[in-house]
């Protein structure tokens, strides 16, 4: 009998998301018993809003929800999102510029889709957010990793950026605030690299899903506010997952370009269709209703990076920059390596968050997941009594 035939190369290549495969471990563990802290996923404790659940709840009860409807989104969903476009990205655009997707990651994908043909290059700062070579991969692309280090407060320059583009460059990955480092590039930084990419024609996709959850005064100036003429060439993603605590939700969108808002509605209309209409209401209200919870959060979250910088900066051999965004905190811990623990030989952060967790019974993801080894990542949107016993138990570990 003939042998079947093998599955696609293409996706029997991607890898696991790094983030979920430890959450997912650390969860099994509290599932058989253990006392595991995990600061694996990046998602909020709190519940959604309640004027959110609400809205949801009144969609439940009209049956026009029950329908397809079409494919880019909802209208009024569609029109609040021009309005928060405007308003915290700084861009005037219309209904027609915008999609939305099953969450940011559906945006990630497609907006990859959308601009990637064979070859192309794509010139991904690091540390990056684990899905985006995965997806640019998927897209018959090849990531061009720009690494910048602690040293940097994790923010790459033009002059990196000029040393890596070659002949095959066709996009730019710009992220601030920053998924996994939580840094955020200065307005005037933000400028320079509009500049460059506007100079050489490069694409920009850039994901400003945390660009609400900001501290210390600062604001994450979108790359189309700082250099409007770039907007001709930019994807922007975002969605209600973060700000609102409604990861489970699934709405995100992408907005840019007439051209590339159409090829992207066209790919989604065969891929997925409309994205859950209750959700989409509920949507609509986090971004048109009341804001007081969503700054409840950003405080919250605001206390708990301030904790946790301080207790991991305790810790001899960790060097922790302090995050201006996001709910992520990326301590270099390069001066834990190389050494033995526990009589174990440690020589990669891989290794460190294995020990961490088989030893301490705390989860963090290592630095791989994102590029070069030698650093941790540390979620701090969890409750501060846990967050501050995981980092204690981590004290005592490596004291």
């Amino acid at each position: 009998m003939t042998e079947r035939a093998p599955l696609s190369q293409k996706i029997t290549a991607i890898a696991e998301s790094a983030t979920l495969k430890v959450d997912a471990k650390a969860k099994a563990l509290k599932a058989e018993g253990r006392p595991v802290i995990s600061y694996a996923a990046g998602e909020p404790d709190f519940s959604t809003p309640a004027n959110v659940v609400e809205a949801a709840q009144a969609a439940l009860a009209d049956p026009a929800n029950y329908r397809y409807s079409p494919a880019a989104g909802l209208p009024a969903l569609k029109q609040a999102i021009v309005e928060k476009t405007k308003r915290d990205s700084g861009l005037e655009v219309e209904p027609n510029q915008v999609v939305v997707t099953n969450g940011g990651k559906q945006a990630v994908y497609q907006a990859f889709q959308v601009l990637l043909n064979p070859g192309d290059e794509v010139l991904l700062p690091a540390p990056y957010w684990t899905t985006y070579p995965e997806a640019i991969q998927l897209a018959d692309g090849t990531p061009v990793e720009v690494f910048a280090g602690a040293d940097q407060e994790y923010k790459v320059t033009v002059e990196q950026l000029e040393a890596a583009r070659t002949p095959k460059t066709k996009v730019l990955v710009f992220v601030s605030p920053s998924n996994p480092t939580g840094s955020v590039y200065t307005p005037e930084e933000t400028a320079a690299i509009a500049r460059w990419a506007l100079e050489h024609g490069v694409w920009i996709i850039t994901d400003e899903i945390y660009q609400n959850l900001t501290y210390d005064g600062v604001r994450a100036v979108s790359i189309v506010e700082a250099v409007p003429e770039v907007a001709q060439q930019t994807l922007l993603l975002n969605g209600v997952a973060k700000t609102y605590a409604m990861t489970g939700w699934r709405v995100g969108w992408m907005v840019g370009p007439v051209d590339a808002i159409k090829a992207a509605a066209n790919l989604q209309s065969h891929l997925t269709s409309n994205v859950n209409n209750v959700a989409q209401r509920g949507a609509i209200e986090a971004l048109t209703g009341q804001q007081d919870s969503a700054e409840e959060f950003r405080q919250a979250f605001d206390r708990r990076r301030k904790l946790i910088v301080e207790e991991l900066s305790k810790i001899e051999g960790v060097t922790v920059p302090t995050p201006q965004g996001a709910f992520y905190v990326y301590p270099d811990v390069q001066g834990l390596l190389g050494r033995e623990w526990g009589g174990r030989q440690i020589n990669t952060s891989l290794e460190l968050a294995d020990y961490i967790l088989d030893e301490a019974e705390v989860a963090v993801v290592p630095g791989e997941a994102f590029g070069p080894s030698g650093y941790l990542r540390l979620s701090y949107a969890l409750g501060e009594d846990q967050l501050l016993e995981g980092v204690q138990r981590l004290q005592r570990l490596f004291a």
